[in-house]
């Protein structure tokens, strides 16, 4: 890439004020880690050419987990101790690209819109050095050491300033080179970097809902809007039946259970895992598990079934919706599935990459009936609850 509009997204932050081990933008709302959302709006918008993360050092898996099955992104590089030192670690990675324009955003917002870059790369274009701001609501007053009022501010001219900044790329580039020089590692945000490099920063529309996630109190009120927005909720049911044959195990819920036969199957006929595949593409009315891996294709042949259910899981996101449960009844006299239930769990959990309390495994025999009471073959029920945004379509 040389030219064109990049983005670069601060996740490197500890974010201790939110009360947890975890750093806030792998907290998750509504099922899915924070900086998650705003990776995918920025990769899904058409103008954006090149998404690079900026992450801590310590924070790799957490990323890895965060970002998995996101398709694009540039190779995340490791901040520095402090937002500053982190931007400008993003804006060095870039270099090679060259952009004309680059967006740089906070990871802990993750509201953003398609509309919001739009305007905020428009604005770059005419200016060179603009960020999005929303006019101040309430009276704004100025206090002395003893909390004592000294001024009443004119709000009319005030402004709350948010992300993405947009920048001309060698311009905000310069002016991070310039700070560093100096020993200048203090500023809080990119414009006010541009503007002691006296650069002539202009404000665009904000988005009252492009709120930065600081504390525990934001985390719960960006999952209840997240919860509000997805009201679209969908239950998808899935059934599969596979038959014994020669082996001495069979694979369930992605956990390898020993037993005294195989099951045949193209892929590695994990009889669970297919059928929540089925439900999950059910409840988003996609068609079934042979429509995108037909039997008839040797690459599936001997494929391990995680693949399948991460690929539908990801379909969920890719539409902004959200996996809320997952539940999976097997039906078989044999092998015991209850010793292996809470492994299955933990690997449908993994694999979906939702909460252990957010899947279900239960057992059943048919009472010696039929062709599983017969000891001839396995068979899984599933069903999977979706919350997808509401559509007419």
């Amino acid at each position: 890439m040389t030219g064109g509009v990049a983005a670069v997204v601060v996740a490197a932050g500890r974010g201790h004020r939110a009360g947890s081990e975890v750093p806030k933008q792998y907290r998750t709302i509504a099922g899915e880690a924070v900086v998650r959302p705003t990776l995918r709006t920025f990769l899904a918008h058409p103008e954006i050419d090149a998404v690079q993360p900026v992450i801590h050092p310590d924070d790799a898996g957490l990323f890895r987990a965060a970002t998995a099955g996101l398709q694009d992104l540039l190779p995340p590089v490791a901040g520095g101790a402090t937002r500053q030192a982190s931007v400008r670690a993003g804006l060095e990675a870039l270099r090679a690209a060259a952009p004309d324009i680059v967006l740089i955003h906070d990871a802990a917002r993750p509201f953003l819109t398609g509309a919001l870059i739009s305007r905020a790369i428009a604005a770059a274009s005419e200016h060179g050095a603009t960020v999005p701001a929303i006019a101040v609501a309430d009276t704004v007053k100025m206090i002395d050491e003893h909390e004592v009022v000294i001024e009443t501010l004119d709000r009319s001219r005030l402004r709350i300033v948010q992300t993405p900044q947009a920048f001309a790329f060698a311009l905000i580039v310069d002016a991070h080179r310039r700070a560093a020089a100096a020993g200048r590692e203090d500023f809080t945000d990119d414009a006010a970097l541009a503007e002691w490099a006296g650069h002539r920063v202009t404000v665009f529309a904000g988005e009252a809902s492009n709120v930065k996630l600081t504390t525990n109190d934001d985390l719960a009120r960006a999952e209840a809007l997240r919860l509000a927005a997805l009201a679209d909720v969908r239950i998808g049911n899935g059934f599969d039946v596979h038959a014994f044959a020669d082996g001495d195990h069979v694979m369930l819920g992605g956990v390898r259970i020993p037993h005294t036969r195989g099951v045949t199957g193209h892929s590695d006929a994990d009889v669970a895992l297919h059928a929540l595949v089925d439900a999950i593409l059910g409840a988003l009315a996609e068609g079934d598990i042979g429509v995108h891996f037909p039997p008839s294709d040797p690459q599936w042949r001997g494929a391990s079934s995680d693949r399948f259910l991460a690929f539908a899981c990801e379909r969920v996101r890719a539409r902004s919706g959200m996996i809320a449960h997952l539940d999976v009844t097997v039906v078989c006299e044999a092998p015991r599935v209850t010793p292996y239930r809470d492994a299955m769990r933990a690997r449908i959990a993994a694999i979906a990459g939702i909460p252990l309390s957010r899947v279900a495994i239960k057992a059943t025999t048919s009472e010696k009936l039929g062709f599983t009471g017969r000891g001839e073959g396995i068979v899984a029920m599933a069903t999977a609850t979706v919350r997808l945004p509401w559509s007419a379509s």
